[in-house]
């Protein structure tokens, strides 16, 4: 039944990726890549891969939707139609080129083979001791924020340094205060009625996620990328002028490095106290008291600057929006 429903899911996945390539209208290219994530989602639920599911519904299907849409905003609905040429050395690369992808995989493990290496060393030394040494039931979390730390330190770095390139390239807008999108939809009753319902829902979801993350799937990433889209979703019906009045982007460029900063400490701090950087055995009474202080910590800071990074880069996007309403009046 499980092999099923991955056939089912895959093949949805081939359609779509096969209609995006054949379609011009680009509107409906943005709702098929939503279709896709969702679909993605979907898959990795099926795989038990939850944490990652959440990452994949709230970026690919969300996030990523709207700004794509907001891009969309600012340039045309339809793709340009380019002169015919010949697509055989297109095809013969990418004939060649998968067929070497295809060639490299028969030596690997079949899927969910007992017998794969990383079934008989690594896998069984997180499942049987991280429940000792870490003393939290999610190991996902364990691997993530304690046993590979210092990976996921740079992948945070990674974020706030992708949210500022991205920043720079769009360029500040000062002055926001003086932009207004006209909230189309604010007059919209019934989407008023929706982004109150959800919005609280949504920021109280994020913070079970957050806090939840060491017991259960979820996480700093997760729940900050949750927390973006609550308010960007306000920022849709409301306004995001109105939006940048409960939180300004003065506040989310201290976010953004704040978060960073953070995981940073808790590493530090450990090295103050006598252990090694990020090993948070000595920021408790006992090793696993410190193992929880120091996950809870330098999740807070993941989940603090992916939040602000996300909500960053929205509201350049829409100001540029504003901007281009204004100069075509």
């Amino acid at each position: 039944m499980v092999n099923l429903i991955d056939i089912v899911l895959m093949g949805l996945l081939l359609i779509t990726a096969f209609a995006v390539v054949r379609m011009r209208d680009l509107f409906a290219i943005v709702m098929l890549f939503s279709i896709y994530s969702l679909v993605s989602a979907s898959f990795f639920v099926n795989l038990d891969a939850v944490d990652v599911a959440l990452t994949e519904a709230a970026v690919g299907a969300g996030i990523s939707t709207v700004l794509m849409l907001g891009t969309l905003a600012m340039t045309r609905r339809y793709e340009e139609r380019r002169p015919r040429h010949a697509p055989l050395l297109p095809l013969f690369i990418v004939a060649v080129t998968g067929a070497a992808l295809i060639y490299g995989t028969l030596d690997m493990p079949h899927f969910a083979d007992p017998q794969a290496p990383i079934h008989q060393h690594v896998a069984p030394r997180y499942i049987e001791q991280s429940g000792t040494e870490i003393g939290i039931p999610n190991i996902v979390a364990s691997i993530l924020a304690s046993y590979r730390g210092f990976d996921t330190l740079g992948e945070t770095a990674v974020v706030f340094t992708a949210g500022l390139g991205v920043l720079t390239l769009l360029g500040r807008f000062g002055r926001r205060e003086e932009l207004s999108d006209g909230r189309s939809m604010y007059h919209d009753m019934i989407l008023r009625v929706i982004g109150k319902a959800l919005v609280p829902l949504m920021l109280l979801f994020a913070l079970y996620v957050q806090f939840h993350g060491e017991l259960g799937p979820g996480g700093g990433f997760q729940a900050g990328v949750v927390a973006a889209a609550a308010f960007i979703l306000y920022s849709i019906v409301f306004g995001w002028d109105r939006a940048q009045k409960i939180i300004s982007p003065f506040v989310l460029n201290i976010m953004m490095a704040s978060g960073v900063t953070l995981y940073a400490l808790v590493g530090v701090g450990g090295m103050l106290l006598g252990g090694e950087f990020l090993n948070y055995n000595v920021l408790g009474s006992y090793p696993a008291g410190g193992q929880h202080l120091g996950i809870f910590l330098v999740e807070l800071g993941v989940g603090i600057t992916v939040a602000a990074v996300m909500l960053s880069i929205y509201f350049d996007f829409a100001a540029r929006v504003a901007v281009r309403k204004m100069e075509a009046r």
